[in-house]
Parts: structure tokens; sequence; C-alpha cells
């Protein structure tokens, strides 16, 4: 057996997050567990989706956050890692000067991936350690600058779509109104002939929402349970949440709208269950890079 360690660096809209995993080669098939998950609350897309640039000073935070991950790095000697931004540094006009930098200052490639990647390599992370029965699923993974929504029969993928319906876009009512019929059409269209749809949700936001719910993991969470706790953070100021649900205040602010969202999709695809599989980017991240690895 031979044992590796790997990590993902997911350059998110709302946070940046350093997952690190042990990889145990048995031949065949791999295990993996992970070992550390380091979140930086770095906003890049509030400035990128408002300003269509990425100021210096969030330039500053945001290359002293990548300072940090190329030392954690390097005190667990990892070689073989990935960096992968979304929607704010791909929307950022400035977005590309930002990637040359990093590279140029701690050696690390930042590679600006597209929504349909996004999503691609967040179904492999869940797809790979989950049952999924043969049924119809509308899978939606809520970021800070965009909603990827992908329609599938099993695992796999019948329809995707990636609409520019974020927390941090919602937050700052950036959003309009024309995006979100758009998005409301597409998602009646591609689910109205289907007899029965089950929602399954990533990102930040949904797995708080759903701990928070005490549902349990790994049951689904109801569509009447998930209306209702969004009606109580809703009542409440961000200052509220905080306090009442122990939330950071980049969590506190931004959970509502993907609340909203969440509660969206299920009502225009007519699904009354949620799974929350806990994986996010950076995992998939990893399991690609795994693949990849054994194809070569």
């Amino acid at each position: 057996m031979i044992y590796e360690r790997v990590a993902a660096i997911d350059i998110g809209s709302n946070a940046m997050r350093l997952l690190i995993c042990g990889v145990y080669d048995k031949g065949k098939n791999n295990s993996i567990k992970k070992v550390s998950l380091t979140r930086l609350p770095v906003r890049l897309g509030e400035e990128a989706f408002l300003e269509g640039t990425v100021s210096t000073a969030t330039q500053k935070r945001f290359l002293k956050a990548m300072e940090t991950y190329r030392n954690i790095l390097d005190v667990y000697g990892i070689e073989n890692y990935r960096a992968c931004a979304t929607s704010a540094l791909r929307e950022a006009a400035n977005g590309q000067n930002i990637v040359d930098h990093v590279k140029k200052q701690t050696g690390i490639s930042i590679e600006i991936i597209s929504g349909d990647q996004e999503a691609e390599y967040i179904f492999g992370g869940h797809f790979r350690d989950n049952t999924v029965t043969n049924q119809h699923y509308a899978y939606v993974d809520i970021g800070g600058g965009s909603t990827e929504i992908s329609i599938l029969k099993g695992s796999d993928v019948r329809e995707s779509a990636s609409f520019q319906v974020g927390t941090l876009r919602l937050l700052n009512q950036s959003v309009p109104k024309s995006v979100l019929r758009e998005m409301k059409k597409w998602v009646e269209e591609k689910t109205a002939k289907l007899k029965h749809v089950e929602m399954v949700g990533s990102g930040g936001n949904v797995n708080k929402i759903y701990k928070l719910s005490g549902t349990g993991y790994p049951n689904p969470m109801l569509y009447g349970d998930l209306k209702k706790m969004r009606n109580k953070l809703s009542k409440l100021s961000v200052e509220e949440r905080m306090l009442k649900y122990k939330l950071n205040p980049d969590r506190a602010d931004v959970i509502v709208p993907a609340a909203n969202i969440c509660h969206k999709v299920m009502k225009w695809s007519d699904a009354g269950i949620l799974h929350v599989p806990k994986i996010g980017l950076s995992d998939g991240i990893i399991i690609d890079m795994l693949k990849n690895q054994s194809e070569n």
C-alpha cells in the first residue's frame, strides 16, 4: 500500500478553501481521508460582480491567503495539488493579471474554470462515494457568483446550465429579474415531464442550512423543513443570525439568499426532498486529479 498527501484549492467568490487529503493507494482503488480544511473569507466576488474588477486592497488580502496556503503545502510536503478559481476571477477584468501575479509570488498556478467544469468536478466528488438510485435529480450547486443546475438520471447528466444567480449577487441586488425568469423557465421546462424529481444541493451555505435544520446526515431534508428554516433565518438580522446560530459574518449575510435559491428550485422542479452530500468543489478536484493519475 502506498500513502500520499494531495491537496485542492477552491477559490470561490465568497470564500476560499484548501483541502488536504491522505490517499491510500490499494492498487485498483484509492481510499481517501480528509486531513485538514483551511477556509479563508476573502470575498473576491463582492467587487468583481459590482465593479467588474478586484481592488488593490483585496488583491493584497488574496495574495496573503495564497501565501498562507503555499506555506501549509510546504509544511505537509505536498507537491501534488491543483488550484481552481470560479466566477469571481472568471468575470473580473483583472482576473488573469491576479492569477499571473500569484504564480510569480507563490509558484502556485491557478486555473480559472468554467461553470460546466465546476459542476463536473462536484458531480465526480459526489457520485464516487454515494449510492445513487436510477431516478431523476435536480443537482444544484450554489456559489457566491453563480448557480449551476443539472438534471440527472441516476448519475448521468442529461441537461446542465449555469446562471449568474449567486448569493453575493442577490445580497447586493445585482441579479436582473430577467435572469431569475430565465432560470425559472429552464428548471420548469427540464423537469415538467419527469414523474418524480429529488434535489441534490451543494455549497457551503447549503451544508450549513442542512446542519442548522437538525435533519441529521445522511437523511434527506424535506421541502417543508427547508421552507421553515428559510423563514426562521429571514426574520432575523445578520447580527441576530450570528448570535443565535453562531455563524461567521461572511456566512450570516449570504445564507438567506442561498436558502431562497434552494427553495425556488425545489418549488420550480416540484422536488419534495433535498439531499445534501457534504461534497464541495475541492473534493471533486481531488477526485479528478486521482482519476487522471490512474489513466496516465
